[in-house]
């Protein structure tokens, strides 16, 4: 069956009134026949009928066991970090969410679970990070922002061979793009604010897991913590997702054409994106991925952050905005919004550098979105006191 096909009905039809749209059930709690006898469903908390569909359709089309949706994309990223116990390590990608690496450091370091960053780009740096006390490998594939591309099959042997959990963010691609356990991990995690839903009007996060173990004990972290997604935005999400495919086409299409005409803009010294040739590790997204995604970032020879905030603010299409992944396009510097957190020097050995920019191609014309850019890059250049520098690059 093909993708589409299966998304699309991988959604039922509702059992009990035969609504081809699953119903949003907007409650706390479910009447009982008798104490503890009911209907699969006794408090919202612990299971809701529409977030259940949201939950079992995303494990559908991560091809896992189990999927468990919470209230945001972080609240997901912790409960899969609380399966660790104080004295366990994880090996983090280097590049990796700003919210991530704040959650990691700031809260879970201070009890007792340590965190070591490591380029995955390069599985043998992977290898060579495992101590005995590795209990958790984390990576994003892409990345953000820098869309740095790991060898997920490649890491996943390592981490089987060592018994080491493999979870992968698979936000930036989707999967309808990307199915990581199909590669080998044993937990997948979407920030479904995103591509999933794909239209920037909620936030929520997913958990899918490999095997049923595994998914009973995210399940019993979901109850016990409490950060699940409501039935309204389990609702949107799963709207969102029936388009999904149609969308991650699109936005790939016109990033690959923004990725080209950006590389070829005299004042950009960087451009990363894996649909290009020249990106490291291009050969490996072509191979786990089906389309290349629909994010861009890009830096300046002159890594100025003045001039870097007035591409962003010049901008008419791309919206200067955190998040990514919906349907209108989005502009952002990493340095001031979304990677804030992380120290400088951090930033700049993964790549964020001050001049880097972030671009989430939505689903406009290329053409349009393309000038947009040009005009944008030349009114930052004409308003900034580096113009005689720029000047004298072309």
């Amino acid at each position: 069956m093909k993708e589409q096909t299966q998304i699309l009905h991988s959604i039922p039809v509702d059992p009990l009134t035969g609504s081809i749209s699953t119903p949003i059930y907007q409650t706390s709690t479910f009447v009982q026949d008798a104490p503890g006898v009911h209907k699969g469903y006794d408090y919202a908390r612990s299971n809701n009928p529409t977030r259940k569909v949201l939950e079992d359709c995303i494990a559908k089309l991560e091809n896992g066991t189990n999927g468990y949706a919470f209230a945001s994309g972080l609240a997901a990223i912790d409960a899969v970090i609380k399966l660790l116990e104080s004295g366990d390590e994880v090996i983090a990608v280097d590049d990796i969410y700003g919210g991530a690496f704040r959650l990691f450091t700031h809260i879970y370091q201070k009890f007792g679970i340590s965190i070591n960053y490591v380029d995955t780009t390069n599985a043998a740096n992977v290898a060579d990070a495992i101590t005995s006390k590795t209990k958790l490998i984390w990576i994003e594939s892409p990345t953000n922002p820098t869309l740095k591309i790991s060898d997920i099959a490649a890491i996943a042997e390592i981490a089987k061979a060592n018994n080491v959990l493999l979870c992968v963010d698979n936000t930036f691609a989707s999967p309808a793009s990307q199915k990581p356990i199909d590669l080998g991990a044993d937990i997948v995690i979407h920030s479904a604010t995103k591509y999933l839903a794909g239209h920037s009007d909620l936030i929520a996060g997913l958990v899918v897991t490999a095997t049923q173990e595994l998914g009973d004990k995210i399940k019993f972290i979901q109850n016990a913590s409490g950060a699940i997604l409501g039935p309204f935005d389990s609702w949107l999400v799963i709207r969102g997702i029936e388009t999904l495919t149609l969308r991650i086409r699109q936005h790939s299409e016109n990033a690959q054409k923004i990725a080209e005409f950006l590389s070829e803009e005299k004042l950009i010294k960087n451009v990363y994106f894996p649909g290009l040739p020249s990106h490291h590790n291009h050969d490996i997204a072509k191979r786990q991925q089906k389309y290349f995604g629909g994010v861009i970032a890009f830096d300046l020879v002159i890594d100025d952050k003045e001039l870097a905030s007035q591409i962003v603010s010049s901008t008419k299409l791309f919206k200067l905005a955190e998040s990514l992944g919906g349907v209108k396009s989005l502009c952002c510097l990493p340095c001031e919004m979304t990677h804030k957190s992380i120290p400088a020097e951090k930033r700049y050995q993964s790549g964020v550098t001050d001049s880097l920019i972030r671009l989430s191609v939505g689903l406009e014309d290329a053409d349009d979105l393309i000038a947009d850019l040009k005009q944008a890059i030349a009114a930052a250049v004409a308003k900034t006191a580096v113009t005689n520098s720029v000047t004298a690059l072309n």
